[in-house]
């Protein structure tokens, strides 16, 4: 993530989050507690919780588009099956 931009580490991150809380959802089914940190954190507004749910949605669709910054495209991995260096 060092040769990301931050755009691209922020949406890292949102993904990171979600899949921890969708973890934490499922373990939640077997030790019938509520671990869903979202709801936790911001059940009491739904909005806002919803909002949550939207933008780690948004996070996840971007990841698939792959950032087009120079400098998420600059890659110095050296493999020439590298989408990444075929892109240069």
């Amino acid at each position: 993530m060092k040769n990301k931009c931050n755009l691209a580490l922020v949406g890292w991150i949102l993904l990171a989050i979600g899949g921890l809380n969708w973890g934490l959802v499922g373990i939640s089914y077997f030790v019938e507690r509520n671990l869903n940190l979202v709801n936790l954190l911001f059940g009491k507004i739904p909005t806002l919780e919803a909002t949550v749910y939207i933008v780690v949605g948004l996070a996840a669709i971007a990841s698939f588009l792959h950032c087009k910054c120079k400098k998420c495209q600059n890659c110095s991995c050296s493999d020439s099956n590298c989408n990444h260096c075929k892109v240069q």
